[in-house]
């Protein structure tokens, strides 16, 4: 029976890990965030760099990107997440950069990142 559990179970877990999607409503995110981005031609292929704006008092951590690829139609046609090294320091910006494979468009959104205290004793 343990084996039926497991069999059935982990594709139900590598998939909710392989889709990232945002925890958030965008809409709220854009309250406490600013993504500034461009892509940028380099040796090895285009790479997509800029800066995480943190409007808020708190500064974050382990944040991760996803980052879509668009067809020449909007359509997604590949997709890729990335970490924002370092977590972004409240009222800051902290900067990123990944390479991307080439694409009509590219879409950046938010997708994960835990809230850090203010710092202090106590906290």
């Amino acid at each position: 029976m343990r084996r039926v559990w497991t069999a059935l179970l982990a594709p139900l877990l590598l998939a909710s890990t392989a889709l990232a999607r945002p925890a958030y409503a965008p809409e709220t995110l854009d309250y406490y965030f600013r993504l500034e981005w461009q892509v940028v031609e380099s040796s090895r292929g285009p790479v997509l760099e800029g800066f995480v704006y943190n409007k808020s008092n708190l500064g974050t951590d382990r944040m991760m990107l996803r980052i879509d690829e668009l067809g020449a139609t909007g359509t997604v046609v590949g997709s890729k997440t990335t970490w924002v090294m370092g977590g972004v320091p409240a009222n800051n910006r902290t900067w990123f950069q990944t390479h991307v494979p080439q694409a009509a468009k590219y879409r950046v959104e938010i997708v994960a990142f835990d809230w850090t205290s203010r710092g202090g004793a106590g906290m």
